[in-house]
This record gives structure tokens, C-alpha cells and sequence, in this order.
């Protein structure tokens, strides 16, 4: 352990005990908790009350079989989850990832992020997180219906309007989302804003579909232009190929950069000459293939087998946006050795402890993912507004409360990092920004909350 502090060592070690096998979320604690020193040390009141116990610990955990028939009739079964973290400042707000890797500790470590992510967008709602160890790739659109309205018939019972609203993540598109509230809405007789990332003819909000990764973009924009750089002009490497990353390289291009390389689980594309984001698309939205696609399109491009290698390409912004740990301490020197000189995550903790530390240690402009991938569900929580009003807003008026709400988030996080001795170092100043509302709320709450 590297607490100074007694008090939150021994909330590391039961978070350990209690939660055995669950690396990402005991990686997850531990970076908050890591950054909480100084709020300890000034406000000794948040120790008594066990404000800090409390919050490691979910209100509530979810867990349920899910059986669905698929297209030969044969009867599966996956594992459903949800986990209602932290109620303290709204109703829970978190995605629902399908994906195999999903089992407890991720939807814990991803609930947990979440309470902070939301509380730094300003806006009231709590953290959650859900999902299946359901793999939704290769599977026809009547398995995945057939599998999303039984994990519906179960989670129903849980959410609602005012108490838990999921959204999409891994996994879990337009498609998904679609199914999902149709069976929600056939089962309770009701037509409210209980989930987000709906479509646009049933209560979807303009702008979500690009939300993370424009809000990502407006977020790395502002980091940058405080230190002098910006967008324009700059080469610009991005891995993931989905949702985040797609939307990403759109607005990155917007502000003037060129993007040379996206990535899948398979391996990544590099083109020198900059990434086409309309065959991107097309293969990733219409057609639902592989990255190593783009070279029937455009064979003057490369692609390698394997993620990994992406971080050795030469480039001056890098966006993480496929998934935990992916950027790893080797990776994070080789870009530091190439000149990069922002890193903004648009995956959930896709930089391990020790690339961050590289990041930080080299002056390298660096956005945690709970501050720079918000924009997602800031703009889930604008779709809620929208349904509560039974009233939809622009594409330009949802995006520009979009852009807002990113430089507010940064803006918080660095003011938060200053005043806590730490100016430059955002994570710190996310975790703090982030913490300071869920705590205040929890302790005006009391103890028995």
C-alpha cells in the first residue's frame, strides 16, 4: 500500500477482503482513494460520519440468470447484473455492457467510476453500472431480441424513471436499447425516460450517439488550449473502433486534426494519409465487420494483427477509447519517447496505474477517463431532461449544453487540483471535484443513509 493515511489504508484493505478476485475494482479504489489524501486530512467529519466506508460499498447488487433460445432452439443461459452504487445526488445512471469479459468486479469497478463521472457533470444523478456476459457479435438480430427481452423481464423490476435509468456501453447499441425498452414498456404499461440512447422517433435525444466522443474532444480541446496547444494541426491516434472512437475521430477532424489509426480487438489500421471516417462506418455501422476491412477500400493503408502496437505509431494526441488497461507502461513510454503530447481517455481506465504515472512524470497533458469520457452520459441525463418534458432540443442546443458541461468538467477538475496542492494533475482534481458532492450530499443525508 502507498497511503499515508491510516484511515484510508484500512478502507483499501477491506475493500480487498471483502471484494477477493476483483483486481479492476480494487485498481479503481485504490487511484480514488489515492487522491482523497488531502480532502481527509481537511475534513475530518467525513471520517467520523464513514462517509468514504459507505461509498466503496454499492447500496445495492443485482444478480440474475438470464435464458433465452437461440436460432436452433437450444436453451442458454448468461449472468445479468446491476449494480446501484451511489444514490446520493440522484437516481442511478450507468450503462449496461454485453460483453464475455463481464462478470461482478467489472460492474463494480465500472458502477464506482460512475458515481464520481456523474457527479463531475453537474447535473443529479447517481452512479450505476449493468450488463451480461452475453456476446451479442455473430449472433442474429432475433437471438439478440430474444436474449435482450428476457434480460429485460428480469432488470424491469429494479429500474425507473426516478430510481435507476441505464443507458448503452460495450455491446449494447441503438438496437439493443430499442429492444430492450420495447419489452420495458410492453411489461409495466408505461411509457417514461427509463432508459437512455434511445431512438430518435421514441424519446431519443439528438447528439447522444456522439456524445462521448465529441465530449472527449471538447474536454482534450480545453486541457490543451490552457497549455498553449489545441487540436489543429496535430496527428491524432485512436483506438477502439466503436461508438466513442468513431465519434471521436468525427470531431477531432472538426477541430483540425488528422487521425492515422483506429483499432478492434483484432489488431489495428494505420493510415498515413488519414483515417477515412466514412468507410469507417460503413463497415463498422452497416456492415458489422472487422477493422481490417478499411484495406479492401483503401489498400495504401496497413493493418497489424494485435492491439498493443498501435502506441508506437508517432503522434502528438493519443485517445484510448476501447477498453480497461489497454494502455499499458511500455506503451505509454513509447509515446512519450515519439513526442505525444496529450493523452484523454475515452475508455472506462483503459491506461494502467503505471502508464498514467509515465504520463504524469513527463508532463504529458493527461485526462482521466471519469472527467474526459462524461460526455456521455451528460448527455444521457439531457435525454431524461427532454423525456420529462415530453420536448426535444436541436442538435446545436443539445451540443452546445454538451460543450458546456465538458469545459465546466475541466475547469472543476483543475481548480479542485490546485486548491488541493496538486495543479496540473487531473486526476486528482477529477477524483476530488467528483467526490465532493456525493460526500457533502451523503453526509447531509446522515448515517443511517
Amino acid at each position: 500500500m502507498t497511503f499515508k493515511n491510516a484511515y484510508l489504508a484500512e478502507v483499501m484493505e477491506t475493500v480487498i477482503k471483502r471484494n477477493p478476485a476483483e483486481p479492476e475494482f480494487h485498481q479503481a479504489v485504490k487511484e480514488v482513494l489515492e487522491s482523497l489524501e488531502p480532502v481527509v486530512e481537511r475534513h475530518p467529519e467525513f471520517v467520523k460520519t464513514g462517509i468514504i466506508d459507505r461509498m466503496v460499498e454499492p447500496e445495492r447488487v443485482i444478480y440474475f440468470r438470464v435464458p433465452w433460445v437461440d436460432d436452433s432452439g437450444k436453451v442458454q443461459v448468461n449472468r445479468g447484473f446491476r449494480v446501484q452504487f451511489n444514490s446520493a445526488i440522484g437516481p442511478y445512471k450507468g450503462g449496461l455492457r454485453f460483453h464475455p469479459s463481464v462478470y461482478a468486479g467489472i460492474i463494480k469497478f465500472l458502477g464506482f467510476e460512475q458515481v464520481f463521472k456523474n457527479s463531475l457533470t453537474g447535473l443529479p444523478i447517481g452512479g450505476g453500472k449493468g450488463g451480461s456476459d452475453f456476446d451479442p457479435k455473430g449472433k442474429s438480430d432475433q437471438e439478440v431480441m430474444r436474449f435482450c427481452q428476457s434480460f429485460m423481464t428480469e432488470l424491469q423490476r429494479h429500474i425507473g424513471a426516478d430510481t435507476d435509468v441505464p443507458a448503452g456501453d460495450i455491446g449494447v447499441g441503438g438496437r439493443e436499447i430499442g429492444y430492450m425498452y420495447g419489452q420495458y414498456k410492453r411489461l409495466r404499461n408505461e411509457f417514461t425516460g427509463v432508459l437512455t440512447g434511445k431512438g430518435l422517433t421514441y424519446g431519443g435525444s439528438l447528439v447522444r450517439t456522439e456524445a462521448t466522443g465529441y465530449g472527449l474532444c471538447y474536454f482534450t480541446e480545453e486541457m490543451m488550449n490552457a497549455a498553449g496547444k489545441s487540436f489543429k494541426g496535430s496527428t491524432v491516434v485512436i483506438s477502439g473502433s466503436g461508438n466513442v472512437a468513431i465519434y471521436a475521430t468525427e470531431k477531432a477532424y472538426q477541430l483540425g486534426a488528422k487521425v492515422v489509426a483506429l483499432s478492434d480487438s483484432s489488431g489495428y489500421i494505420y493510415d498515413p494519409e488519414g483515417i477515412k471516417l466514412d468507410t469507417v462506418k460503413q463497415i463498422k455501422e452497416v456492415e458489422r465487420k472487422r477493422i481490417k476491412e478499411y484495406l479492401n477500400y483503401h489498400p495504401n493503408a496497413e493493418y497489424f494483427e494485435g492491439c498493443g502496437g498501435i502506441w508506437s505509431i508517432k503522434c502528438d494526441i493519443a485517445l484510448p477509447c476501447a477498453t480497461q488497461n489497454e494502455l499499458d507502461e511500455e506503451a505509454a513510454k513509447a509515446l512519450v519517447a515519439n513526442g505525444c503530447f496529450a493523452v484523454a481517455e475515452g475508455a472506462n481506465m483503459p491506461s494502467t496505474p503505471e502508464a498514467v504515472e509515465v504520463f504524469l512524470k513527463n508532463g504529458v497533458l493527461f485526462g482521466p477517463a471519469k472527467a474526459a469520457n462524461a460526455g456521455g452520459v451528460a448527455t444521457s441525463a439531457l435525454e431524461m431532461c427532454q423525456n420529462s418534458m415530453r420536448y426535444s432540443w436541436t442538435f446545436e442546443e443539445v451540443d452546445a449544453k454538451l460543450k458546456n458541461i465538458m469545459v465546466d468538467i475541466y475547469k472543476n477538475s483543475a481548480a479542485a487540483a490546485k486548491e488541493y496542492g496538486h495543479e496540473g494533475n487531473f486526476v486528482v482534481g477529477a477524483n476530488i471535484a467528483g467526490f465532493m458532492k456525493v460526500a457533502k450530499s451523503m453526509y447531509a443525508h446522515g448515517i443511517a443513509y
